[in-house]
């Protein structure tokens, strides 16, 4: 059985190709797009979870995604 970990990311209109390319070279798959609660887009994505790779990537990858959006250094 397949084991999925997600991860959700505001969508900037002016980026939006650079964001996704940048997310599906990560392996992450777009599932949807919705209007957020504060009207922005926000994407969300899935991506296998390998049984080598640890159960808290999603989380790092949200992380680093953090670090992006903010301006911040990886």
């Amino acid at each position: 059985m397949t084991t999925w970990e997600y991860l959700t990311t505001p969508l900037l209109i002016h980026n939006t190709a650079a964001i996704l390319n940048n997310w599906g070279k990560q392996g992450w798959e777009l599932v949807q797009v919705i209007q957020g609660p504060e009207g922005g887009l926000v994407a969300y994505f899935k991506r296998p979870v390998s049984e080598a790779g640890s159960a808290n990537a999603g989380l790092a990858a949200a992380a680093e995604a953090s670090r992006q959006f903010d301006g911040g250094a990886a």
